[in-house]
């Protein structure tokens, strides 16, 4: 019992991860528009450029590392 438990939770944790990998990354790419859209950004834009990207890239990387795919969440 405690191993179907186990598995649920995971479930659980990999879907909510996965949903915060794809607001990170539309979050990333709208950042990303304002900045190539923009004459002279400031330095305000350009660091929530950056603070989005690493955001977006740790999530990433820590969906590889828990081996979790987008066919396993639908």
């Amino acid at each position: 019992m405690l191993w179907r438990w186990k598995g649920k939770l995971k479930r659980q944790f990999d879907e909510k991860l996965i949903a915060e990998l794809q607001k990170a990354r539309t979050e990333w790419l709208e950042q990303k528009q304002l900045i190539e859209k923009s004459v002279d950004p400031s330095l305000e834009v350009l660091s929530a450029l950056q603070l989005a990207e690493v955001k977006y890239f740790f999530l990433l990387r820590e969906a590889k590392h828990r081996r979790i795919t987008l066919r396993e969440v639908r």
